[in-house]
């Protein structure tokens, strides 16, 4: 009976193991395997049947007792976690993957170890393929000596004060080469905003290079940023990071926040004394990039969570720029607003004349959570499907339509008399100091303490 269980037992253990979607490999204090699903030969490229029963070195011939990681924690008693794993199969082909590997003991005897390892040999071979046809693209441009960004601080458009006032302080700065911090919720236009940076800096017609953090692996991030050595593991190749690709010109890592920590210091490291040391290698080089760092959560909160080093932190804010959401600028909503439609009149081929007020007022108390890039697309879905003169609720994306309970109401009815007399108050003050300076709109905009481009905004709307 009791041997029926321990049976029953190994087959529950056994189909669980199968149905996991990671490499499972389990192996005796032999080193010979004695468990080992599909989805680790698939990462492997073998057959189970060529590596079940068999001993490691039989079915990885080149690994070896201090290359391999079931091995070694049999060896230390030690797990070892997240770590990345090179190595030739039996048919000559190059594996790379992530491994986490425990052993495994019945009391305090080893019994043997079990390792659960991520293919990411797909990935590695993209983000290698990625650096290359950066490396190419930039040989293209600097041949060309134009510009390498597509935006200047010009094409963030606004009619927000404080926004304004960013942007010309931006252009003063851009002269620097100190590192800048850039704080924004997603889809305020950190990128933008860095490219404009970049583009009016005296490392204009250098390199400019944008790397997300969020979206290359940690075990990848390294070498992706510093570049490998030939011989740092098997296969590896002499490879230029992103640093060495940026060399004399911009760096911009965007989700700073989310690279590991320790890489933090490392990054901290090139912005002190600017060296940086490929992956593998003894030695070190010296690169002149600017770094631009850019994260979407408040960097007290960054720092208090442990997903910024407060060193590093306080080496990047030497230049600190906080992009406002949409909501904390309305009157920027309606402003670009009308000039995406404009935009996609011409893409889309489309004679839209704007918004109805019903839309208008939505619009305006509306929290925009996607900020410009959600009010952009929502834009280019009403163009796309609007039949009338004006954009109005019906064209509304389906998500937008449940923000209101009664879309064919006015939601904003009850606050109108206010709005009403406060917009009426506002166009009686600009007539006013239109007349006290005769038409003058650079005078009029300092009498009412204005930017200009506000209130040549606000003339073309009452007209």
């Amino acid at each position: 009976m009791e041997q029926q269980q321990n049976a029953l037992t190994k087959e529950v253990l056994a189909a669980i193991l199968s149905s996991i979607d990671e490499g499972i490999h389990v192996v005796n204090t032999e080193g010979r395997t004695i468990f080992y699903n599909a989805v680790a030969a698939r990462h492997d490229g073998m057959e189970v049947r060529e590596v079940l029963g068999k001993h490691l070195f039989e079915a990885f011939p080149s690994l070896s007792e201090q290359t391999s990681t079931l091995l070694k924690v049999m060896a230390t008693r030690k797990p070892i976690y997240n770590q990345a794993q090179v190595y030739v199969n039996l048919h000559g082909d190059r594996i790379d993957t992530i491994n986490t590997t425990l052993p495994i003991f019945i009391g305090k005897e080893i019994v043997g170890a079990v390792e659960i390892a991520k293919d990411y040999s797909r990935m590695k071979l993209l983000a290698e393929r990625l650096l290359d046809l950066q490396r190419e693209v930039n040989k293209g441009k600097r041949k060309k000596t134009t510009k390498q960004v597509k935006y200047t601080l010009d094409d963030l458009k606004t009619i927000n004060p404080d926004f304004l006032q960013m942007k010309q302080e931006a252009k003063k700065l851009a002269k620097s080469d100190s590192p800048i911090l850039v704080y924004g919720e997603s889809g305020t236009g950190k990128e933008l905003f860095v490219q404009g940076i970049h583009h009016d800096s005296r490392r204009g017609d250098g390199p400019f290079i944008a790397q997300n953090c969020a979206a290359i692996p940690e075990t990848l991030l390294e070498s992706i940023l510093f570049g490998t050595a030939k011989g740092s593991y098997t296969g590896a190749v002499d490879r230029k990071g992103l640093f060495e690709l940026a060399d004399g010109g911009t760096l911009f890592l965007d989700e700073l926040h989310a690279m590991p920590i320790e890489l933090q210091a490392k990054l901290l490291r090139v912005l002190e004394d600017g060296q940086i040391r490929r992956v593998g290698s003894l030695e070190s080089s010296l690169v002149n990039v600017r770094v631009i760092a850019a994260i979407n959560v408040p960097p007290a909160q960054a720092l208090q969570e442990k997903q910024l080093r407060s060193d590093l932190y306080y080496r990047l804010n030497v230049f600190t720029f906080s992009l406002h959401s949409l909501r904390e600028r309305k009157e920027d909503i309606l402003f670009l607003a009308e000039l995406f439609i404009k935009e996609f009149n011409q893409k889309l081929q489309k004679s839209v004349k704007g918004m109805e007020r019903k839309v208008e007022r939505f619009f305006a108390d509306y929290p925009w959570p996607g900020n410009v890039r959600e009010l952009k697309h929502t834009i280019e879905y009403m163009v796309n499907v609007c039949e009338g003169e004006r954009l109005s609720f019906p064209d509304l994306p389906v998500m937008l339509k449940h923000r209101t309970d009664r879309p064919n109401e006015d939601p904003h009815s009850e606050g109108l008399a206010l709005r009403k007399n406060l917009m009426n108050l506002e166009q009686k003050m600009i007539m006013d100091a239109m007349k006290l300076c005769k038409g003058n709109i650079n005078q009029a905009a300092k009498l009412l303490e204005i930017p200009r481009q506000t209130l040549q905004y606000k003339l073309k709307k009452m007209s």
